[in-house]
């Protein structure tokens, strides 16, 4: 057993024991990983890895001087990172805690991972769309069109992007694809299947919070997505992912999926810990696939776990 108990080839969650609410990564073209996170750490942090279980801190995705600013004394939140006609494109959003119709979505854009990123300002605010709680910005591609799912517990929505993907399509409409339960979209596409990740519950309360993972599929981009008994997530109907354990709470917003060398699928997400409640530290589980849907063992964060191959 090495150090702590722990074995050798596994790793011991959190793999980052700071907190690092809502993560997104990228793998670069050189193989690297790349994770970024709410704006715990000022600018938006980003760590890199060549393993998923080991990070280090590369900076800041903007400066005092190149952050956003598009509403008054905001915060940086639930990016997401995406490459775009060879660049990288960061989705984030901007708010204040109760500014639910003054929040918005904007994009920036690097040649690289680390940066920097030009800011292009704001794509669309709460009050202009019509949307209210316009956060938590989740980039997708499908069928040589682009989109953006947004919402946070005022319906999941979708609009349609221009080709460079830094702006609303002309005449795009807000679709709603699920229910007021949920936040921190994520969508991945298996087989026929279309799976939308999302979070129930409260984020940030501490050792109160009740965030939990959920999913549902479907087999078109927009829906309907249904639980396992074909009840639509329009509804607030889902099935469970990652729910709280002994050791660990508020279990949400999970990252895009990562699949290794050897074919496994693994997801981050943040989580209270329990012995101390300090923050939303960064988790990592296998997702595994079972009769087309996916699973984490027991339901619940491992504490430590084989690590990914690569």
């Amino acid at each position: 057993m090495a150090c702590g108990g722990i074995a050798q080839g596994q790793y011991h969650n959190p793999v980052i024991d700071e907190s690092l609410p809502d993560p997104t990564v990228i793998r670069a073209d050189d193989g690297s990983f790349w994770l970024y996170a709410t704006e715990n750490i000022h600018n938006l942090p980003i760590y890199r890895s060549t393993n998923l279980v080991d990070w280090s801190f590369q900076g800041t995705a903007f400066t005092d001087s190149t952050r956003p600013d598009f509403v008054p004394d905001g915060g940086i939140w639930a990016p997401d990172i995406n490459q775009i006609n060879g660049k990288y494109v960061l989705y984030y959003s901007m708010s204040t805690w109760g500014g639910e119709w003054t929040c918005g979505i904007g994009v920036a854009t690097a040649d690289a991972p680390q940066g920097p990123f030009k800011d292009h300002g704001m794509l669309f605010r709460s009050n202009e769309i019509g949307v209210r709680n316009c956060i938590d910005p989740f980039y997708i591609e499908d069928g040589g069109k682009k989109y953006l799912f947004f919402g946070s517990f005022h319906g999941i929505y979708a609009v349609e992007l221009s080709d460079d993907g830094l702006m609303l399509k002309e005449n795009t409409r807000p679709l709603r694809v699920a229910g007021d339960a949920y936040e921190g979209t994520y969508i991945c596409k298996k087989g026929k299947y279309y799976y939308l990740f999302a979070s129930i519950g409260s984020c940030c309360e501490g050792l109160k919070s009740t965030y939990t993972t959920v999913v549902g599929r479907s087999e078109s981009l927009m829906g309907p997505y249904c639980n396992k008994e074909g009840r639509s997530m329009l509804d607030n109907q889902h099935e469970i992912l990652i729910k709280a354990s002994n050791h660990f709470v508020g279990t949400g917003h999970n990252s895009e999926i990562v699949t290794d060398k050897k074919g496994q699928d693994w997801l981050f997400y943040h989580a209270v810990k329990v012995s101390d409640p300090e923050g939303r530290v960064l988790m990592l589980d296998r997702v595994q696939w079972k009769d087309g849907w996916p699973e984490v063992e027991n339901g619940v964060p491992s504490d430590s776990h084989d690590k990914p191959v690569f």
